[in-house]
């Protein structure tokens, strides 16, 4: 829930039902919503779009950004509002966004407001899960705060392979974006972006809400 620009409650709940969300709300005074879902809509959904009057983004939604995509009807909403709101805390600058969560998406705005592409790859969670169910012997392994370069032993390994993997591949994409302009601003958001902000060497701004910082500015955009 935003008052203008400023977040000022956030909460996750287990299930997105028209209840949960009335609890949520409480007392407060919503004027405006917006809904954006990777999933097909429900019928709880549907109660809460009309109760909230909302906004339900998709590809025919008004946005404050150009989308140079090919396929704008297959950019998931998640991409698009990240952007949007690393757009609008970052005017007039290119800026390269991860979202580090269920997938790492890597994603370029430039500073005159044009959405480029990005990238798409298995998140950390999504690496432990495939080297588990994908192989007969392999353990299933969990995040670590220890991020060792190397391994001693199979699960220091994987987390060595996972970890330090996904880094390398972050490292790689800044290092070639900053060959090409030292000025963009690495913006890092999602469940894991705190790890990144750890490890990497480079300059970076952690947002773990920028996503719904971006789904603000659309909203705003379309009233």
């Amino acid at each position: 829930m935003f008052e203008d620009k400023q977040l000022i409650i956030s909460s996750v709940l287990s299930d997105c039902t028209l209840q949960n969300m009335v609890n949520f709300v409480g007392e407060h005074i919503v004027s405006s919503a917006i809904i954006s879902s990777v999933k097909e809509l429900n019928v709880e959904v549907e109660k809460i779009i009309q109760h909230l009057n909302a906004l339900f983004l998709d590809e025919k939604t008004p946005l404050p950004i150009t989308i140079d995509y090919e396929t704008p009807n297959t950019l998931g909403k998640d991409r698009i509002a990240a952007v949007v709101g690393a757009s609008a805390l970052f005017p007039k600058q290119d800026v390269l966004v991860f979202d580090a969560g269920t997938c790492l998406t890597i994603d370029f705005i430039s500073k005159d407001k044009i959405y480029k592409g990005g990238r798409i790859s298995p998140g950390i969670e999504m690496r432990y899960k495939a080297l588990h169910q994908f192989t007969g012997k392999l353990p299933l392994c969990e995040f670590s705060e220890r991020s060792m370069f190397m391994g001693k032993d199979t699960e220091s390994s994987i987390i060595s392979g996972v970890q330090q993997g996904i880094l390398a591949e972050v490292q790689e994409i800044i290092k070639v974006y900053k060959m090409e302009n030292k000025e963009v601003i690495i913006a890092v958001t999602g469940g894991d972006c705190f790890f990144f902000e750890k490890e990497l060497k480079s300059s970076i701004f952690a947002n773990p809400f920028l996503v719904m910082e971006g789904l603000n500015e659309i909203l705003d955009y379309n009233e």
